[in-house]
């Protein structure tokens, strides 16, 4: 046991050994979707940077969104089209370590700009007359620096608690690296304890954050409730982040079923569309449904290629 120990420096996926024969097709298929999903979250980040006046906390808060959706798709995407044109697909130990520390950390940095993104829209809509002092410029910085490095941080722990565990099995099978995995392949469960106590207080913190969307959203419809003029400002405003929120939850609903439920019953190509989707669907959708709802973005666009094609 001791000698597996350490010789394992190189970690082996096996999520792809279903998928010989289709490599190249997929491999184009990733490609083309990994430019589209940069080109529309780049675009709306380009125009939301330079239209001063969408310099607002609503749009910044989405500039800084899109940018995690781009993030969380670095940590994956270019390493899976490496795979797809590879023989042997492998990852060393750090940069396994490094991959799972993106992935988690894009996750529950998505998860807490929604956070803060339904708490501005409760304070746009139910304190309209505070919202500018509500929402000043340093408190847009402090939560968007909460939304970004608070996520970073939790998620270290949790990876540099990983780090220090002897492990017994090179083998991972999935696309890429995930950290309770890893923790799986401990030679010795005692060590352990401490990572899944952590595991468990981060899975708590971020349930307290769906429990905050959910308490923003309940006084948010009971104020609308009986105003035309706030129901056309939740409508316009809120409807994006609800969607939002709802293809966060399912695409994290459906992983959290795979790993619970799954693992051996699915199909591998099945599995791997679950595995990958919290990566793949978000980050494209995200920017589309904003950039499609926001009546200010949306104009912003139709203008700049009206001006174009002039």
């Amino acid at each position: 046991m001791m000698e597996n120990i350490s010789v394992i420096t190189l970690f082996f996926l096996s999520g792809l050994n279903e998928t010989k024969n289709q490599r190249l097709i997929i491999f184009s298929i990733t490609l083309l979707f990994y430019c589209v999903t940069l080109l529309v979250n780049i675009c709306l980040i380009v125009t939301i940077i330079l239209d001063k006046n969408l310099h607002e906390p609503l749009y910044i808060l989405l500039c800084a969104f899109c940018m995690n959706g781009l993030y969380g798709t670095i940590g994956f995407f270019p390493k899976f089209l490496w795979d797809l044109l590879s023989p042997v697909h492998v990852i060393s130990y750090s940069g396994c370590l490094v991959q799972a520390l993106v992935m988690y950390s894009y996750a529950c940095s998505d998860l807490s700009f929604l956070a803060v993104m339904a708490y501005d829209r409760y304070v746009a809509i139910c304190r309209p007359l505070q919202y500018h002092s509500v929402m000043s410029k340093q408190r847009l910085i402090k939560l968007v620096c909460f939304s970004w490095f608070t996520p970073f941080c939790i998620i270290g722990s949790n990876i540099c608690l990983t780090s220090r565990l002897k492990l017994c099995s090179p083998y991972i099978a999935r696309l890429f690296c995930v950290n309770w995995i890893i923790v799986a392949l401990a030679c010795f469960p005692a060590e352990t304890i401490i990572n899944n106590i952590v595991a468990y207080i981060t899975i708590l913190i971020y349930v307290f954050h769906g429990v905050f969307i959910v308490w923003s959203y309940i006084y948010l419809i009971r104020t609308c409730f009986n105003s035309i003029e706030n129901q056309a400002k939740f409508m316009q405003t809120c409807v994006p982040h609800l969607l939002s929120l709802m293809t966060f939850i399912f695409t994290m609903l459906f992983d959290i079923m795979s790993i619970r439920y799954g693992s051996k019953k699915l199909p591998q190509s099945l599995e791997n569309f679950i595995a990958m989707e919290i990566v793949v669907i978000p980050p494209l959708l995200n920017p589309l449904i904003y950039g499609f709802k926001l009546t200010k973005i949306r104009n912003r666009f139709l203008s700049h290629i009206t001006f174009r094609i002039k």
